[in-house]
């Protein structure tokens, strides 16, 4: 509806609708416009008696869902007993760009000097414009070689570097990016975090990259190994460095260990995708040994990022002493201190603090050459996407087809997260919604995944009436919400003006038309289900593509319908959904995507333009190393060669209009150039902004779904 007005005027007609509906019920029932109809519910299915908010509740069922499989996951990795893949861990926190080979390191002035050792800051050049700097604590004679890692809130009030310095460690003390915030109230960490996520990088990643980086420059002064200490967030770093180089030879980790089985609960800048599938802290630890490991039990830092500032709600975990010694106990390790660290007790020491007023732009630095890096990263990401699909073949539709069944198995496996779970009966319960001269309505779950893990699909489907016993079956438009949205959003029961009831209107032109629930509702109950998922290699998506399978096999099921002819048409989020799901969901024949269509790992990563995510609230947005396999052009390839069309509206602040060009220009090209199918794509610009526009799709769900103007 475009007015208070005319939604007054339609709440109006509707509750008419439903009035006259029960009042007539029996007349209904006696006049037979489908087998399958009824004033109650549809003929061959249950009676839906579920009260409240089914959609709250599919929310809540996913959540127990994932929370099972994190468990399930957690129970098979401990079960295993191979050590654990260390290339798969470099995998997984982004570590693949290529070092400076035989980097040197720049000493500064010194800042401060004590009997025991003086204290100047250093830099050496790392990787791609990405350097690693931070103090040197220096004694006149170091026996050892230590990198000390400090949490950065811990940094100005730390004594652990210098009491090393003290016992004749020389000691390096790297900055870590911090936890301030330079953009909106989203932490530098995590939005960092944001572009390199999207590119296969992570700033743990980078700063093991770091560490690893000083390893380099001191192995060409002659150290053959070096030990690793940290605390808080730099005990995280410190450990994985330990885990992935050898070179370490003694790593102390302080406030930092335990079980990783509520990482979903953590900041965003430690989520890790598939991380619970190979590694908790202990299997991290097993990468370590047999070298010697010291899990120091101090406090972790404490960390709260509260709902409400545009980034990840999370906390850091603090462990009690019984919990961590559960996770130490599985690494076959014991608590230690300083004392074990040094192998000998430590001299006291009346430490000076850090000069870290001294440190100047250093922390601006880290910040800006890591942006840049991404951002060069991302330049340089459509390059690789093309190599990623140098193996698709064009030369013929049947080698096309061939050529990207393993390019579907890749994006169902490593990009969306599918689950092995089969799908049960779907067990359908229904009930009448609302039913006017030309449709009726009706609310629909089906059940997805059975047993502990149940998982249903809910929607609404809508059903002309003119269709006849022995009459020709219809073909179905899915009908997709966007963010916040309900399947009620698509057939005008609220002021959702941008949907113009698309799903009610194709009913009336005679398609029969369903509206799925999607599971982006509720905000930061949503949004939460995206790092529980990502915890285990899993995405949102990977619940929706078994939910959009079970809909899709039950609609091919009712005699009115036509199997073979179910198209997908998503707004918005919908519109994402129409590049994820039906490459997946072979049911569906065609997709359109409205109002989401761009360049979108761009859209993702870059932090130059004010259309991207990692400026807004929809962190749960960012999906792991799209920018290296699949871009909207590469998802459309999956759909290739069913129709595929984009609605686009010019004033439409998703994108402008010139990187939706851009990116459809490459899915014309494959249709029209390579394939010779350009008739079965097409992209129809309005002038509007982010909406249904209801004109060039309709005609093109016509054509393609063989449904003759009415």
């Amino acid at each position: 509806m475009n007015s208070k007005s005319s939604q007054a005027n339609f709440n109006k007609t509707y509750r008419l609708e439903i009035f006259k509906a029960h009042i007539i019920a029996i007349l209904f029932s006696a006049v037979c416009y489908s087998s399958q109809i009824n004033a109650k519910e549809l003929e061959g299915t249950k009676a839906l008696v579920w009260k409240g908010d089914i959609a709250s509740k599919l929310i809540d069922n996913v959540d127990t869902f994932l929370l099972k499989k994190i468990e399930e996951s957690v129970q098979i990795r401990n079960a295993l007993s191979k050590k654990p893949d260390k290339e798969k861990l470099k995998r997984i926190i982004g570590v693949r760009d290529q070092r400076i080979k035989n980097p040197k390191i720049f000493l500064g002035n010194i800042l401060a000097t004590l009997p025991e050792y003086s204290i100047r800051l250093f830099k050496i050049q790392s990787f791609g414009g990405v350097s690693v700097e931070g103090f040197l604590i220096e004694p006149k004679n170091h026996e050892e070689t230590t990198i000390f890692i400090s949490d950065p809130d811990s940094l100005a009030d730390t004594h652990r570097p210098q009491n090393l310095a003290a016992n004749g460690h020389r000691v390096f003390v790297p900055i870590l990016i911090d936890r301030k915030t330079r953009y909106r109230k989203i932490t530098n960490r995590e939005f960092l975090y944001r572009s390199a996520f999207e590119l296969g990088r992570h700033i743990i990643g980078y700063e093991v990259q770091k560490v690893s980086s000083i390893i380099d420059a001191l192995s060409d002064e002659g150290e053959k190994s070096v030990g690793i200490a940290g605390d808080g967030e730099g005990g995280l770093i410190a450990m994985y460095s330990a885990a992935l180089d050898e070179r370490i030879n003694k790593a102390w980790i302080i406030g930092y260990f335990g079980a990783r089985e509520r990482i979903w609960d953590e900041p965003a800048y430690r989520n890790i995708f598939g991380l619970l599938n190979d590694f908790g802290d202990a299997e991290i630890a097993s990468l370590i040994i047999p070298r010697k490991l010291i899990i120091d039990p101090s406090s972790a830092p404490i960390i709260n990022v509260p709902r409400g500032t545009g980034g990840k709600p999370g906390k850091i975990p603090s462990f009690t002493l019984d919990e961590m010694n559960l996770e130490i106990n599985r690494a076959g390790l014991s608590i230690g201190n300083i004392n074990q660290y040094l192998e000998n007790p430590a001299r006291s020491h009346d430490a000076k603090l850090l000069p870290i007023e001294k440190l100047g732009d250093i922390q601006a630095r880290a910040f800006d050459e890591i942006n840049r890096h991404n951002q060069e990263l991302l330049s340089k990401s459509a390059g690789l996407r093309n190599q990623f699909l140098s193996k698709m073949d064009t030369s013929s539709l049947d080698k096309f087809e061939k050529s990207m069944t393993s390019y579907r198995k890749y994006f169902g496996e490593k990009v969306i997260g599918i689950f092995d779970d089969k799908l049960v009966n779907p067990n359908p319960k229904t009930r009448l919604l609302n039913e006017t001269d030309s449709f009726i309505s009706y609310e629909v779950v089906l059940d997805v995944f059975g047993g502990s893990n149940s998982l249903f699909a809910y929607g609404i489907l809508t059903v002309p009436k003119d269709i006849t016993k022995n009459g020709k079956k219809r073909p179905v438009v899915v009908c997709q919400h966007g963010l916040e949205g309900r399947p009620q959003s698509t057939i005008g029961e609220k002021e959702h003006h941008y949907y113009k009831a698309f799903s009610t209107e194709l009913a009336k032109l005679g398609f029969v038309t369903f509206a799925p629930q999607n599971i982006y509702i509720f905000q930061d109950r949503f949004r939460a289900l995206q790092f529980k998922a990502n915890s285990i290699g899993k995405t949102l998506f990977s619940i929706m593509v078994p939910q959009h399978q079970q809909i899709t096999n039950w609609l091919g099921s009712l005699d009115f319908v036509d199997k073979k002819r179910i198209g997908f048409y998503g707004l918005s989020y919908g519109g994402k959904s129409a590049m994820r799901i039906p490459p997946l969901v072979k049911n569906y024949c065609l997709s359109i995507c409205s109002a989401d269509f761009n360049e979108w790992v761009w859209k993702n990563a870059s932090t130059r333009s004010p259309h991207s995510y990692v400026w807004s609230g929809e962190y749960e947005i960012f999906e792991w190393d799209l920018g290296s396999t699949f871009n909207y052009f590469e998802m459309a390839s999956l759909i290739a060669p069913r129709p595929f069309m984009v609605e686009r509206g010019h004033f439409d602040g998703v994108a402008p209009d010139e990187t939706v060009a851009y990116e459809y220009a490459k899915v014309r090209n494959l249709y029209s150039a390579k394939l010779g199918i350009g008739n079965l794509t097409e992209i129809e610009w309005f002038v509007g902004p982010h909406t249904i526009n209801g004109k060039g799709t309709f005609d093109f769900l016509r054509k393609h779904l063989d449904w003759p103007i009415r």
